[in-house]
């Protein structure tokens, strides 16, 4: 990805969250809430935001919606990434994405060790990107979602963020239009 300019205004990102749970409603995604907050206050804009089963087509048309949605940057999903017999998250994200950021998954995971110990083994955290969509997918915990978000995903997105980051890309897309 791009490396960082100093001489750049920051940026701001279309972004958009997916809960993937088979229990959580509306009303009680604090995950999804949190995640969305998070991108407001980092100056970002949540365009959309879903909440979806585990089912793997479920989860699969939402995604291939916003991937092919050129107004939409980002996508951060939390949920089904646990080990579990229902974890889809990866089965159902997986094969749409054109290619995987692997330090990501073993970064978080190593974040996650750091704060709940060898349990952080059980997360499939992972992201990559899909027709210029950057994709994170994270655990569905509030509490692993702000281990994402504040020790990766905030830096990453922050176009002003040295050496490099995620976000100085879509500054070089958007100049290109």
């Amino acid at each position: 990805m791009s490396k960082a300019s100093a001489d750049k205004p920051r940026i701001s990102l279309e972004c958009a969250v997916l809960t993937i749970s088979d229990t959580r409603t509306a009303a009680d995604d604090t995950s999804g809430d949190y995640l969305t907050q998070s991108l407001q206050d980092a100056g970002h804009h949540c365009a959309a935001r879903a909440l979806s089963s585990g089912n793997l087509y479920q989860i699969r048309k939402i995604l291939s919606d916003w991937i092919a949605d050129p107004g939409i940057q980002i996508v951060i999903t939390n949920g089904g990434t646990g080990y579990t017999h229902q974890k889809s998250t990866a089965a159902a994200i997986v094969p749409l994405l054109d290619m995987q950021i692997a330090g990501f998954g073993e970064l978080f995971r190593h974040l996650s060790f750091l704060e709940i110990g060898s349990s952080s083994l059980q997360s499939d955290a992972f992201a990559g990107s899909a027709n210029n969509t950057l994709i994170f997918c994270v655990p569905g915990s509030t509490g692993a979602c702000k281990t994402a978000w504040e020790g990766i995903i905030r830096e990453q997105l922050d176009s002003t963020h040295r050496p490099c980051n995620f976000g100085s890309h879509f500054q070089a897309l958007l100049a290109a239009r």
